[in-house]
């Protein structure tokens, strides 16, 4: 990033420049008109408008890495470095605050943040490492939930039906691999996780559902730090044995968020990129490249469009604007993926394969649970075009509902038309899949497990139609 260039000039403050809604009708549906609008008028850096604060907008790929690889320790997640929320210029009510409230990682810096990532990078290493037992035995319950939910999904209609693979199948799946990570494993499973999806879709009941989370996690928290179990908690509590129990919560209650929300928006992505049109990630199923795929998803349409605020420590100069130590800035990963500077020129719609997108960050706050997010990514999507012999829009691509949010980029809902295939089986923990059809238990306690996690699946969905 060109910290002193010539093109910088004199302008007013933030708080006096004009600016622009980041959230309109362009952002939501056409999002690489709207930022290729922003950077012919401002260059790589853009004052917009959120919700009601004016925010820069860092939407060139060269300065979005930089922020992010932070060579020159210049930038800051701390709520303290802002300068209008110090002096009280910030709504109490401003929709973000909560969130820049958590005081997580996520929003902290230096010797602070790297002591809890490396808790996490701890209690996610059985996990995330291929040959360890956790991770084996996690990568087939996720291919099991698939199964499950396709499973049901398809009840009723035969073998050709309309789903919403959205509320059906990308949102809850994580949901599910999140409560089993988390270790919710008594009696209060099944409404914990409810209270899941209800944090996750943001409704009129969300607050009550984040306060019975909160207090669930805590007392998972607190047993953890006692007798640590083979669950995320139990590993990030026997890795870090400093980490208080309230520290463990604020970043174990990251989970939901992290891996519900970030993976169901990403397998919703994938599977929209591959029967919507793009040749590359259909090419990339067709091959058995499903991670290609995902990758594909991922640079063109990151899950999380706008990353959380940073403010730097000192003036910092960028493109025509000077950045003052205090401002709140936002980088834009979906309009740093479509800058020139990382596209080599080719249209900003143009999807195109490359291990150089920022869809899970980079530096010092990069996403700890990469691997594993992409792993609960590829089986999801792999599961469904193992079992969908045909899967198609049941809407033209540009009249599908996408959320509105200044920061995740995701679909309210994903109709499909859906022909079902041969059954396969789910793979055995750390074996191949078996070409079966169809999957029968080979035992009565098989059945048996397989008849209850059908039901909870079963009053799920149904309570999500409900809903």
């Amino acid at each position: 990033m060109n910290h002193a260039t010539p093109r910088a000039e004199a302008h007013p403050p933030l708080e006096q420049l004009a600016v622009e809604p980041l959230i309109c009708r362009d952002y939501e549906q056409r999002p690489a008109f709207y930022y290729e609008r922003l950077r012919a008028a401002h260059g790589p850096v853009a004052p917009v408008d959120v919700l009601g604060v004016p925010i820069w907008l860092v939407i060139g790929y060269p300065q979005v890495l930089d922020i992010l690889r932070d060579p020159r320790d210049i930038w800051s997640k701390r709520l303290e470095n802002w300068r209008a929320y110090t002096e009280g210029r910030v709504p109490a009510d401003w929709p973000l605050m909560p969130a820049m409230q958590a005081d997580n990682s996520i929003f902290r810096d230096g010797a602070e943040l790297s002591r809890l990532r490396g808790a996490w990078i701890e209690g996610l290493r059985p996990f995330q490492e291929r040959g360890r037992p956790q991770a084996r035995e996690l990568e087939h319950a996720i291919s099991q939930y698939a199964d499950d939910l396709i499973t049901v999904l398809g009840e009723g209609s035969g073998r050709a039906g309309t789903a919403d693979l959205a509320a059906q199948y990308a949102r809850p799946l994580p949901l599910m691999i999140s409560n089993r990570l988390l270790g919710f494993t008594d009696g209060r499973a099944e409404d914990l996780l409810m209270d899941m999806w209800r944090l996750v879709d943001a409704g009129p009941d969300a607050a009550e559902a984040q306060a019975r989370l909160l207090a669930a996690v805590r007392d998972l928290c607190a047993r953890a730090k006692t007798d640590p179990g083979d669950d995320l908690p139990g590993h990030m509590a026997a890795a870090a044995p400093d980490l208080t129990v309230e520290e463990l919560t604020r970043e174990l209650f990251m989970v939901v968020a992290l891996i519900g929300d970030y993976c169901g928006t990403l397998i919703t992505g994938t599977v929209l990129e591959v029967i919507g049109g793009d040749s590359g990630a259909r090419d990339s199923v067709s091959a058995g490249l499903i991670q290609e795929a995902v990758n594909r998803a991922a640079l063109a349409s990151p899950p999380m469009a706008n990353l959380t605020l940073r403010f730097p420590r000192t003036d910092v100069r960028m493109g025509r604007y000077t950045i003052a130590a205090g401002d709140p800035v936002i980088l834009s990963v979906a309009a740093a993926h479509g800058d020139p500077a990382f596209t080599g020129g080719q249209a900003p719609d143009s999807v195109y394969s490359s291990r150089a997108h920022v869809a899970f960050g980079a530096g010092p706050h990069a996403c700890v649970a990469r691997d594993l997010a992409t792993t609960i990514t590829t089986i999801a999507v792999g599961r469904l075009f193992e079992r969908f012999s045909m899967l198609r829009l049941a809407l033209p691509p540009d009249q599908l509902p996408w959320r509105s949010s200044p920061l995740m980029r995701s679909l309210r809902s994903l109709p499909v038309h859906y022909e079902l295939a041969e059954y396969r089986t789910a793979p055995a923990a750390g074996g191949p899949a078996a070409p079966a059809s169809p999957a029968e238990p080979r035992t009565e306690r098989e059945a048996q497990q397989q008849e209850a996690r059908l039901s909870l699946t079963r009053r799920f969905l149904r309570a999500l139609r409900i809903g």
